[in-house]
């Protein structure tokens, strides 16, 4: 177990490296996890064998005194929050450049897993826009939003369904592949995201509000939790798709975003964080120097009016929102761009990105 922290926090300090020898012990140790999970008292035997294979010293792995005395603070600074989040449910909205470049990929993927093996209960609730415009592109058919929103017809929503779907077995297939145990479920699956239309208003030109058809967008009415938590007592990673289901069998195309946030509400998760492709939210939209660490729930209304938060990161801080007031601790808006974001998030004492909090 010391090699798999060791392995995954001297690649955190290396985050703009590409992970080596560092992240060898966590690999080996996630291979033997998946194929031996039956048999759990083999552990000691199998890490010792890892042990006598693999380079243990300063000297061996290279690693010079000053780098070992800051690998040792990180897994000091670390401590805590592995034992304050142990059996806690962490719900992550995953998206944006992380889903496209495999760097960031593989780095997300180590993350999720490495946080289940300490023993975190991730739910991953995925998004997929980008490949849903350009499927849309390949038809000729011109997309179009509405307050961060895809207007969805009938044929959109079918486009869409299909897209998530596909995405859903590759992040599933990912993890698996990184040691972990995924499964994953469309809102559809067993009534799992009860939907409705969204009904949505802007306000014209004149300072009226006039309301605007989103199609077959839906609004959450219900999450059924069962089989989530029957997954993840089960040791599984679940996978969701953002796709719900009406009372009269209609599918409906959810905002990964909204999805996340009532599935987070849904269960109090201890945290709700949000992967993105900015820094957080800034205080001035063309300076990343202005990035707001904390926002109180009190200053969001504020903020909206300001102009600080709008178009695509105005789902995410009402998802925020949401699941702050159904009783998640704490939730946070990060920049999945940087490697290992999750870890450092999580594990470590300043964070990143943006947490807003009741």
């Amino acid at each position: 177990m010391k090699r798999l922290f060791f392995g995954a926090y001297l690649s955190l300090r290396k985050c703009h490296i590409e992970v080596s020898v560092a992240f060898s012990a966590f690999s080996a140790f996630s291979v033997f996890s998946a194929t031996q999970t039956e048999n759990r008292s083999e552990l000691p035997i199998y890490i010792f064998k890892l042990h006598q294979t693999a380079p243990t010293g300063p000297e061996e792995m290279g690693i010079k005194d000053s780098e070992m005395n800051k690998t040792a603070e990180v897994l000091i600074e670390a401590l805590p929050y592995i034992r304050r989040f142990y059996d806690r449910q962490i719900v992550i909205k995953y998206g944006g450049a992380a889903m496209d470049d495999d760097t960031l990929i593989h780095s997300v993927m180590q993350d999720i897993v490495l946080m289940k093996y300490v023993g975190i209960r991730p739910i991953i609730v995925h998004g997929g826009g980008p490949r849903i415009t350009a499927w849309m592109d390949r038809i000729g058919k011109v997309p179009e939003f509405v307050q961060g929103l895809r207007v969805t017809d009938a044929e959109t929503v079918e486009i869409a369904e299909m897209v998530l779907g596909s995405i859903n077995k590759e992040i599933v297939s990912r993890i698996n592949q990184h040691g972990g145990k995924a499964i994953g479920l469309s809102g559809k699956d067993a009534n799992l995201v009860l939907a409705e239309q969204q009904e949505t208003q802007v306000t014209d030109e004149n300072g009226q509000k006039i309301d605007v058809d989103l199609g077959f967008v839906g609004k959450v009415i219900g999450v059924n939790t069962e089989s989530i938590t029957a997954l993840d007592k089960a040791g599984y990673i679940p996978v969701i798709t953002p796709i719900g289901v009406g009372v009269d069998g209609q599918t409906y195309n959810i905002n990964a975003d909204t999805m996340a946030g009532e599935i987070a509400s849904a269960f109090q998760a201890e945290k709700l964080i949000m992967l993105t492709d900015t820094r957080g939210i800034l205080r001035d939209l063309s300076d990343e120097a202005s990035l707001m660490s904390t926002i109180g729930l009190r200053e969001v209304d504020e903020f909206i009016t300001e102009g600080c938060i709008a178009g695509g990161m105005l789902p995410k801080v009402e998802a925020c929102t949401t699941a702050l007031i159904g009783g998640v601790y704490k939730t946070h808006i990060i920049d999945g761009r940087i490697p290992h974001s999750l870890l450092l998030e999580v594990f470590t004492e300043g964070g990143i990105g943006t947490e807003i909090v009741r």
